[in-house]
């Protein structure tokens, strides 16, 4: 083992644990369970909230999928990945204050709650629960994987073992921190995640030589590499307009991007957030792209280009200097892999066990309950991934795609039209789920229909479905409640 490597890593990890113990303390005097385990008493200022959100976007498809495709397509990747800079910015500004201030008035402490306050629906309720469920499930597992490959990269350790020490770290201070720990950790591991692909990158520059000796190999090899179409041409100005449907519009749709926006403190802490949020990830996921186009001429034939982010950082820096900046793909996944694993749980827990089953169940109960279920969660998502399907990166992205192509217009019209009813909600959600899996299933095959990604046909016949639902079966203007938040 490279102890030069290892040691930051430790580091890192136990500066998560006490984290975790920390927030623990914190939940167990507070007088509402529930509100604090699964939003952390929305008490999230805009630093925390920014990046919060962050780095539960950052996953590993943006720190090893993203490079890597970088490094296989050029700079037009990079253009493609650069939409995603104003996706914080976007879900405040839509979402902002007044889900905000509707999700306190129906003291909502998931997505589901203000879809079940919403709409009055017990079918919207189950089948959100059920989609979350699902789709999370499996981008869980791709996440947990990721990590996996990375410390067994770093570390020299069985798959299996790397595995189990990122479930470890993970699970310890989601289930005994809840969201605050969630919230915190995350808020870490975005300034690592700021830090650390800074210096990769400026690592990488020199050890190319410079930028024109980089882009002077980078147009010898290929012209392409340096043009928005891709090494192939496969990067056409539909496709890559159209992809942000799924990386900014789409994202909310995201259950764990939009319960973010219900768990700030006041209207100032957003507005914070909106700033440093869009200049952080705007930041990251530059540097992050950039590193994967300009390690093609440092470290060339690369044959699985998932690999360019350790590989390049453990060729280009010094032992403990790598450490450091692999926590930062590492941080990326962990704070991915707990936001999902915290709003399954929330959804079992809360809009399932205690709407249907137990809704007379104690504070201690409740306790005992949402632990046990995100450790049985934890625990599931790690046998998945001990033997992991080829296709399951691929179901990363496709969860998140089925996942905004459901809830985007139930959410968004929920809050803005008032003729939105539980017809429209239903049936724009089965028309989302239904065609994106067709579209997806056709893409595979024959190629992008009509030229665009997969989430964007969806996204609008859930939109027509939701409208049209609506006004036929039963108009009837809802009033939203009115309440001041400062």
């Amino acid at each position: 083992m490279n102890w030069d490597v290892l040691l930051p890593l430790i580091l890192f990890l136990a500066v998560i644990f006490f984290i975790g113990v920390w927030s623990n303390r914190k939940m167990v005097k507070s007088t509402s369970f529930l509100s604090d385990y699964f939003l952390g008493s929305r008490e999230l200022g805009g630093l925390v909230l920014a990046m919060t959100m962050v780095a539960t976007y950052g996953s590993a498809s943006s720190f090893l999928g993203g490079p890597g495709a970088a490094y296989s397509i050029g700079l037009g990747w990079v253009l493609l990945a650069m939409t995603q800079v104003a996706t914080g910015y976007f879900v405040l500004l839509v979402l902002g204050k007044k889900f905000a201030i509707v999700a306190r008035r129906y003291k909502a402490v998931t997505l589901i709650d203000f879809l079940k306050e919403r709409y009055n629906s017990k079918p919207v309720v189950l089948l959100s629960a059920l989609s979350i469920i699902i789709f999370l499930f499996a981008a869980m597992a791709a996440q947990w994987i990721g990590g996996a490959y990375l410390i067994q990269s770093i570390t020299g350790l069985t798959y299996t073992s790397a595995l189990f020490v990122f479930a470890i770290a993970v699970l310890i201070y989601v289930i005994i921190g809840g969201f605050r720990a969630v919230a915190f950790t995350d808020t870490f591991q975005g300034i690592v995640m700021f830090i650390g692909t800074l210096l990769l990158l400026i690592g990488v520059v020199i050890a190319g030589g410079g930028l024109d000796a980089i882009f002077n190999d980078l147009m010898n090899e290929n012209p392409n590499l340096v043009t928005p179409y891709g090494q192939d041409g496969q990067l056409t100005a539909l496709y890559v307009s159209s992809f942000w449907i799924l990386v900014g519009v789409g994202v909310i749709g995201l259950p764990q991007v939009a319960v973010r926006a219900m768990s700030y403190r006041d209207s100032r802490s957003m507005h914070r957030a909106l700033i440093i949020g869009t200049i952080v990830v705007g930041f990251i996921m530059l540097n992050m792209h950039l590193i994967g186009v300009f390690a093609r001429p440092v470290l060339p034939g690369i044959e699985v280009a998932d690999q360019v982010i350790p590989l390049i950082a453990l060729e280009v820096l010094p032992g403990w200097l790598a450490g450091l900046v692999l926590a930062a793909p590492l941080a990326a996944m962990m704070s991915t892999v707990d936001s999902l694993l915290l709003l399954v749980s929330s959804s079992v827990v809360k809009d399932v066990y205690i709407n249907y089953i137990k809704p007379d169940a104690s504070n201690n109960h409740i306790m005992k309950v949402s632990m046990g279920v995100t450790g049985f969660i934890g625990i599931g998502v790690f046998i998945l991934a001990i033997n992991p399907p080829e296709l399951l990166i691929m179901l990363n992205l496709f969860a998140f795609g089925g996942l905004e192509a459901a809830f985007i217009w139930p959410v968004v019209l929920g809050l803005y039209w008032k003729y939105g009813n539980k017809y429209g909600a239903l049936a724009s959600m089965i028309t989302g789920i239904v065609s994106y899996i067709a579209i997806f299933q056709y893409n595979s095959v024959y190629g992008d229909l009509l030229g665009v990604h997969a989430v964007v046909i969806p996204v609008v016949l859930s939109l027509v479905a939701f409208v049209v639902f609506s006004l036929l079966i039963k108009r009837e203007a809802y009033y939203f409640p009115a309440k001041t938040m400062s």
